[in-house]
């Protein structure tokens, strides 16, 4: 389950990591739950090194966002301070407040969620909090996480209709592929037009006829391009970038995947 409740027990073992208090982090702290203060203080604009030592400068930095926020100057994480700083994703994870009609349509309800929140890597390539929520833990060099991204998605809105995806989901984009073309959901980008992609549709960024290297989804698409909310990206449009953006994009080298 992915989806937030009162019961983290529904919730995906690598989620509950992400968002379940540790118990209090305090200075002399090392490890992962140091890291995880140092990774949420730099998302929340208090700007640190994530060496995974709560040391002095990690305890200045605490008690810096706790003024900021209104809470308790102690310099150390206790529970009100931690479910503060990972609050942005607890958010992405609530139920929507009104669930749309077709699964596309919840697919971008749940983007527009994303990418309010503006989710970035930190700590490093293809690291951070929500790299590992997106991945279902796993993080670093060998784990771009745009196909992890779409899939968390498609997750999100399975589960909200109750009802199955309609390709099983993958961290390649050359698999998501795959699925597609196995399920008739696959549209090849020279004979796509902007009727066929609803809000929801993925998008593959096209190297070769049998390799791709970049997905993200379709928001709204029009003759000259179309607009689109995708993961590890950035303003340039890289496949390896740190964020979850908005951009628009041409239909030359894309092919389709239509939910």
């Amino acid at each position: 389950m992915l989806l937030d409740s009162p019961e983290f027990g529904k919730l995906a073992s690598w989620v509950r990591d992400e968002i379940e208090f540790p118990g209090l982090i305090k200075k002399g702290g090392r490890g992962r739950k140091a890291a995880m203060v140092q990774e949420w203080l730099n998302l929340n604009g208090v700007g640190l090194v994530v060496d995974e030592d709560f040391g002095g400068i990690t305890e200045t930095c605490v008690r810096k966002y706790q003024s900021r926020t209104g809470l308790p100057v102690t310099g150390e994480v206790d529970l009100d301070t931690f479910n503060a700083l990972v609050a942005p994703m607890r958010d992405v994870l609530k139920p929507l407040d009104a669930v749309p009609a077709t699964f596309s349509a919840t697919v971008a309800a749940f983007a527009a969620r994303h990418l309010a929140i503006h989710p970035t890597e930190i700590g490093g390539q293809n690291k951070g909090p929500w790299v590992r929520m997106y991945m279902d833990g796993n993080q670093g060099r060998a784990w771009p996480w745009c196909a992890g991204f779409v899939t968390f998605l498609m997750k999100q809105a399975s589960e909200t209709l109750d009802i199955r995806m309609p390709i099983k989901g993958s961290f390649s984009c050359d698999t998501l592929a795959a699925q597609a073309k196995a399920t008739g959901a696959f549209l090849k980008g020279t004979v796509a037009n902007p009727s066929d992609l609803d809000a929801g549709a993925l998008f593959l960024v096209r190297r070769t006829s049998t390799d791709w290297t970049h997905v993200g989804m379709v928001l709204d698409a029009e003759a000259g391009g179309f607009s689109t909310t995708e993961g590890n990206t950035n303003d340039d449009g890289h496949r390896e970038g740190f964020e979850v953006c908005e951009r628009f994009r041409g239909y030359g080298s894309k092919d389709f995947i239509v939910l």
